[in-house]
């Protein structure tokens, strides 16, 4: 049997409840301490909370929140009784306190409101452990239990609202002084690739980059390849700080043994086919075998989870930016179109509509670079320029709109190798061969060659850039460095 000592009654503060709705009931100025992170919802107190209701709906319209205005707005609604009667609100001004104090006793509320939250998180995660759910399974409770916690940690953040231009300004100027201390001229992360960070001036927290092609153009290869050098970056930068970053990669379509070969075949220069097919040399399996020792320690964190959701990506995001052992700088996702929604919706444009906007938020909240893949309609295939532009963008206009960078990645040699000179009618062999030498040779001097085209930056210019190329190794470089 459970004492009256044993009752544990949930954490609230009726008398910084009082204090608080007293001082506005004799100086409505005090609402302005506690209007930007203050809701009813966060009083303990029934009466408090329709009392405190009602004083923003009578200073939002303009009239004084006082308690004759309050008497008259509960007796019209019938409810003056539920708040105490009118000798309670009088009582409340009575005992108010100097405006001065109102933000204290605001935050003592809604710091009381956050513990009571937590308790009934925490029965909710306890009541849905013991339960045993076939359609949740553990992974998906501790999941959603995560994002809960998340969002109360975001709802806990006071400090919010405008803040001084002085600040976005300093901050300006920080992004300036970095990048003319960079050797290279940029102030975001670099890609490792000189001419894509001469023109995005590197990969910037918060925003959301696109990177789209139709199948067989090389987008996996080019995240994999600028994942890769992001990485090795932040691994020699997390020596000498306490500070670590890493990159996510989630990869919906390839495995991580995949991805793994992958980087191996680039960054031992040994062939992908040579090491699936086991035709490797002594010589050449001592090599990967001694590429370990650096890339074992390479802050490079792939999740190959089929069919995941963006609120789990979003929810292992938080989860990586919080360890202080691996730390996050950079999302890269493979790819958009095999993103499930949360919508349950039957239109995949509103489903790819939400799931951009959610990958946005979601760069800005964490503070980091968030690379996508994205697939290109088949209407490339259809036109004879099968350079890509902004409208192949496939299945929704909202991938555009959301980007803060769409970029495609693009290799001529790609179709030209499918486009082999037929014989004209009345054309001599002559020309003909002609032809076919001036084909071959434009296969040769094309196929390791890439581009990638930049058709939205906010922040900055459009251009072409163009990428050495290297299909036996999925390889991708600068393509004056390659050429030396």
């Amino acid at each position: 049997m459970t004492t009256p000592d044993q009752l544990r009654i949930p954490p609230q503060s009726l008398e910084a409840e009082q204090a608080l709705i007293g001082a506005i009931l004799t100086n409505n100025r005090a609402m302005e301490k506690v209007i930007e992170f203050l809701k009813p919802e966060h009083f303990a107190n029934t009466a408090h909370r329709k009392i405190f209701a009602a004083c923003q709906t009578l200073l939002g319209k303009g009239r004084l929140a006082d308690p004759i205005t309050l008497k008259e707005y509960f007796s019209n609604d019938g409810n003056l009784e539920e708040v105490g009667g009118q000798d309670y609100i009088f009582k409340l001004a009575n005992a108010s306190t100097t405006i001065i104090n109102a933000g204290d006793y605001g935050r003592q509320i809604f710091d009381r409101y956050l513990r009571r939250q937590l308790i009934s998180l925490g029965t909710e995660i306890v009541n849905d452990a013991f339960e045993i759910n076939l359609e949740k399974d553990s992974s998906q409770q501790i999941e959603n239990a995560e994002k809960m916690l998340y969002e109360l940690a975001n709802e806990g953040e006071l400090e919010k609202g405008p803040a001084p231009f002085s600040i976005g300004l300093k901050q300006a100027v920080e992004s300036a002084e970095k990048a003319m201390r960079n050797p290279r001229g940029i102030s975001g992360i670099s890609t490792g690739l000189l001419d894509i960070d001469k023109l995005m001036g590197g990969l910037h927290n918060s925003d959301l980059l696109i990177l789209a092609g139709r199948p067989g153009m090389g987008k996996t290869a080019l995240a994999t390849c600028i994942g890769f050098n992001v990485a090795r970056k932040m691994q020699a930068e997390n020596k000498k700080s306490d500070t670590k970053q890493g990159v996510a990669f989630f990869s919906l379509e390839m495995s991580s043994e995949q991805l793994a070969s992958r980087i191996l075949s680039t960054y031992t220069h040994i062939e992908g086919q040579l090491m699936r097919t086991g035709k490797l040399t002594g010589e050449q399996f001592d090599e990967i075998a001694g590429a370990l020792s650096m890339l074992t320690t390479l802050p490079l964190y792939i999740d190959d989870t089929p069919g995941i959701t963006v609120n789990t990506i979003k929810n292992r995001a938080r989860r990586l930016k919080r360890d202080k052992e691996k730390g996050l700088g950079l999302i890269i996702i493979d790819y958009l179109q095999l993103i499930t929604g949360t919508s349950h919706t039957e239109n995949r444009v509103q489903e790819l509509s939400e799931i951009t906007r959610a990958l946005k938020i979601m760069a800005k909240e964490l503070d980091v670079p968030v690379l996508v893949l994205s697939q290109l309609s088949r209407l490339v295939e259809q036109r004879d320029n099968k350079r890509p532009q902004l409208s192949d963008l496939r299945e929704s206009g909202s991938i555009e709109q959301d980007a803060d960078i769409v970029m495609f990645v693009y290799r001529e040699s790609y179709y030209l190798k499918n486009e082999e000179p037929i014989q004209r009618p009345k054309e001599t062999q002559e020309a003909f061969q002609k032809r076919i030498l001036e084909w071959e040779q434009k296969k040769i001097d094309l196929e390791k060659q890439a581009q990638v085209l930049i058709s939205k930056q906010r922040h900055g210019p459009t251009g072409n850039i163009d990428l050495f190329y290297d299909g036996r190794y999925t390889e991708f470089g600068n393509l004056e460095k390659e050429n030396k």
